[in-house]
């Protein structure tokens, strides 16, 4: 990558920003299940680093390491993700609901959220781009989408590789459950900006959005 700011950094850093979005409720979830969050806070923060502050990615960016900075950005908040929703679910199994909610009810606020006479979702193709928009998927440098069939009407894709398992596995919690819970945030994007189109994954792991 450019050792200067371009789009695709700004970019990432939103896709970021959104994912921390989706912890903070994450959080939410943990305080409903009498977690102690102060005491977790501070240690999941000293494992994985805190949050990004509230300020311009030019004013906070390693400007010498733009790529390194990133990617660490990504690898922490996905640490701190993983962990909450392990240690959640090491208090109550069933608390797997609520988590579920929140993925649901952030891909319908995303999905809300590009909703606009100014951006064309008309056909499949669009709208899995869209999805890229705000999902992390490692670097673009780590090429993880295989598209296999795209076109207007139908687009289909599949995982060359995973760069979450390293990260769940060793928060205690399977990676199996990142695709589930990522899987139904999809499924409420698609179905928020589009009553046109439908998602849905086949036993083989080919992810697909197709024209109803």
């Amino acid at each position: 990558m450019s050792l200067y700011l371009g789009k695709i950094h700004y970019w990432l850093f939103n896709k970021i920003l959104w994912f921390e979005g989706l912890e903070d409720e994450i959080i939410e979830v943990a305080k409903s299940e009498g977690l102690d969050i102060d005491k977790l806070s501070k240690e999941i923060n000293l494992k994985f680093g805190e949050k990004l502050p509230n300020k311009p990615l030019e004013e906070i960016i390693e400007h010498g390491n733009i790529h390194g900075w990133l990617q660490d950005k990504i690898h922490s908040a996905e640490g701190r993700m993983a962990t909450w929703t392990s240690e959640i679910l090491k208090r109550d199994k069933d608390a797997i609901t609520k988590i579920e909610k929140v993925y649901i009810d952030q891909g319908i606020k995303a999905g809300k959220e590009i909703i606009n006479p100014n951006i064309d979702l008309s056909d499949a193709s669009k709208i899995y781009n869209k999805i890229n928009d705000y999902i992390l998927d490692g670097m673009p440098c780590d090429r993880v989408d295989e598209v296999i069939v795209s076109s207007e009407d139908r687009v289909e894709w599949k995982k060359r590789l995973c760069v979450h398992k390293d990260i769940w596995n060793n928060a205690g919690a399977d990676v199996s459950l990142f695709y589930e819970l990522r899987n139904l945030w999809i499924k409420s994007f698609v179905n928020t900006i589009s009553n046109d189109f439908v998602y849905k994954e086949e036993e083989n792991g080919v992810k697909i959005i197709e024209r109803n």
